[in-house]
């Protein structure tokens, strides 16, 4: 078994997923432990800068399969060509984003391979000759170490959770086309077509976001919470409460039936911060709390909390962003 890293590198229509070079820069500090190298797989169709990209993040090698088969993303293809690539490159471990596809992909390539994964992973790490994560268990109310005892291990990093590193264009590496391993008479999935929402911050990529609950007490209850997004050029989220509502779309869902996010600053309005809604949220950086309950269980989170009427509250915070920032 070598000591290097595998990667997938996620990406869509030529896109790669920021998340995806958060991966890279774990690979690069498992793999100068280890003494190996990080070896980044690219799959899509003209996808060569996406590669050339993921040298440039800390990868020593590419694997890229430049092909109508894995021109949009679907488990039978990728995980047939993820599988081969494990049994020639014999890494000590795998990691990819755990986005949903990341996930769909991540069962499927151990249950190809026989190997165990290690979910949602909030820290990866090298123990003596055995790889350690922390991932939250019990809808996030606790955090579980586990220990991988045989290699190569699995594993999909919570995006935000690692930091990324610094592009280095004048990095080189090796890049190594690979043809794919199904054709497209053997794969069953199709897809059909690609419906993309227009115009909003991807929550799991977001700096900042600001939430509105129950609290807002309806669909136009989110225009404060929208104004002070814009001002902090941040994104905008939402309780389960809300979205059972019908206030606002489910996309802005965060919690355990939503989005796991972990910005640098999460800003809950309205939200009174049931444990569903904490297991989506809780390993933000900094959170604040606005609500006009001061028992709501969202204070025990928060680093900083403000007792109050949100439509106070909120309008007053955007005004003094928008002066301290000069908008």
């Amino acid at each position: 078994m070598s000591n290097n890293i595998l990667v997938w590198v996620e990406q869509f229509k030529g896109q790669a997923a920021s998340a995806s070079w958060e991966a890279i820069g774990l690979a690069r500090t498992l793999a100068g432990s280890l003494g190996g190298q990080v070896i980044a797989c690219v799959l899509g169709q003209g996808v060569g800068a996406v590669a050339q990209e993921a040298i440039s993040y800390g990868a020593d090698q590419v694997l890229i399969c430049d092909d109508a088969t894995v021109d949009d993303f679907r488990p039978e293809p990728y995980v047939a060509l993820l599988a081969k690539a494990v049994k020639d490159q014999d890494p000590a471990a795998v990691v990819m984003v755990a986005s949903s596809r990341g996930r769909d992909l991540a069962g499927g390539l151990a249950a190809e391979v026989g190997v165990g994964v290690i979910a949602d992973c909030t820290s990866f790490r090298l123990d003596g000759d055995k790889f350690t994560a922390t991932r939250p268990i019990y809808a996030g109310k606790l955090l579980s170490d586990v220990t991988a005892t045989a290699r190569p291990v699995i594993v999909t990093i919570r995006s935000r959770a690692f930091p990324k590193p610094e592009p280095d264009a004048a990095r080189a590496g090796q890049v190594t086309n690979v043809t794919p391993v199904l054709a497209e008479d053997a794969i069953v999935g199709k897809v059909v077509e690609w419906v993309t929402e227009e115009g909003k911050v991807n929550l799991a990529d977001a700096k900042i976001i600001v939430s509105g609950g129950r609290g807002v007490g309806g669909p136009e209850g989110f225009a404060p919470i929208r104004d002070l997004a814009v001002a902090l050029n941040a994104a905008v989220g939402a309780s389960r409460a809300a979205v059972d509502a019908g206030w606002i779309p489910y996309a802005h869902q965060v919690g355990q039936t939503g989005k796991t996010v972990s910005p640098d600053m999460y800003i809950a309005c309205g939200i009174s911060g049931a444990i569903q809604h904490q297991a989506g949220m809780r390993t933000a950086k900094l959170i604040v709390a606005i609500n006009k309950d001061p028992e709501a269980p969202i204070y025990k989170l928060a680093r900083y909390g403000v007792v109050g009427d949100l439509f106070q509250v909120v309008p007053a915070l955007t005004e003094e962003f928008k002066k301290r920032l000069g908008k």
